[in-house]
């Protein structure tokens, strides 16, 4: 039933307004603990903790309480915990659990019964309303009377796999392991202005020249981004930070200030004083990995077109020979950056 393992499952209770960062720093945090952590977005973590338990000389209760505690010292953050021989129980551990406690299942069969048995029977990973409901309808309302029976009738319910995959689980069978998921490589570009700028034009102007730093950069590098996300702070120190995967790989300028844009867009500020705006560019691979481009509107054969010229210039002659006429009114807005591949 149990396998020797220890698995915490970490739910984080973000703080409003949380860094954009803060994701990647709670994995280098638990990564001092274990390498064997998965980041599961938005808000929580797997960790196996089976090799750390004797390296710290603490049971899975007490590793659990040292973690808790060194989340909420370095960064303010509380969590609820659930720790069990699995990463099914520690999951369902965690989510009987309200933020800042921790549920804790000891290994052994006695203690997982214990759990599972009285547990409705929608709470098992993979049950949906639908096999809830044909369950109910035989009187199995319970993970205990799931137990009870035989899997030959749970296999006439629900079907071949799924019968024989719920009659394990409700046994507490689960061999699912964590498979540390390394940070995708990042770029990011960042603008902060001279004053809290309240005029959503000269916001839109910083889009612009971040996203054109941004495409410069991974067209250089031979890279291109999966994802987008954009982080406005404002004046009282606050900040807002969005995300969004693109429909395929890019490292074209104006495929990142379209989706940056939206994503602007998607803020709604009424007259914000902000005072930086930086643009990530997520997830980043090899463009040869890219097996094609987005679709185009015809409409962007041109920009695509300037835009290959103007790499060419610019490597040969400074990359502040050519940048997009929006830019050119003015001083154009400058950027800091970060190095090509840096984790985000």
């Amino acid at each position: 039933m149990t396998s020797n393992q220890s698995i915490l499952h970490l739910r984080f209770d973000m703080p409003p307004g949380s860094d954009a960062e803060l994701p990647e720093q709670l994995r280098r945090l638990l990564e001092n603990i274990t390498p064997r952590v998965q980041m599961i977005e938005p808000d929580s973590a797997v960790l196996d903790l089976t090799g750390a338990l004797p390296y710290f000389h603490q049971d899975a209760r007490g590793l659990t309480e040292l973690i808790q505690l060194r989340v909420l010292a370095y960064f303010g953050v509380s969590s609820a915990a659930g720790a069990a021989p699995s990463r099914m129980l520690a999951a369902m551990a965690c989510a009987l659990t309200p933020p800042g406690r921790r549920l804790v299942i000891e290994d052994s069969p006695a203690a997982v019964r214990a759990f599972l048995r009285q547990r409705p029977v929608r709470e098992l990973p993979g049950v949906g309303a639908r096999a809830a409901a044909t369950l109910s309808d035989y009187g199995l309302h319970t993970v205990g009377d799931v137990a009870d029976t035989p899997q030959l009738t749970l296999q006439r319910l629900l079907g071949a796999r799924p019968g024989r995959t719920l009659h394990e689980r409700a046994h507490g069978h689960d061999s699912t392991a964590v498979g540390p998921t390394p940070a995708p490589a990042s770029m990011s570009s960042e603008h902060r202005f001279d004053h809290d700028e309240l005029d959503p034009a000269q916001h839109r102007r910083a889009l612009l020249a971040l996203a054109d730093d941004l495409g410069a950069r991974l067209r250089n590098s031979g890279q291109v981004a999966a994802g987008v996300t954009l982080t406005v702070r404002y004046a009282d120190a606050s900040s807002t930070r969005r995300s969004r995967t693109l429909p395929e790989p890019t490292q074209h300028t104006v495929l990142l200030a379209r989706t940056a844009y939206t994503l602007y867009d998607s803020l709604n500020l009424q007259r914000a004083r902000v005072r930086g705006i930086t643009l990530r560019a997520d997830a980043l691979r090899s463009d040869d990995r890219a097996t094609r481009q987005l679709t185009l509107d015809s409409g962007d054969d041109k920009p695509l077109a300037i835009e290959a010229v103007a790499d060419r210039a610019r490597a040969r002659y400074g990359q502040n020979l050519l940048y997009p006429a929006a830019l050119a009114v003015g001083r154009r807005p400058s950027t800091g950056v970060d190095g090509p591949g840096d984790r985000g």
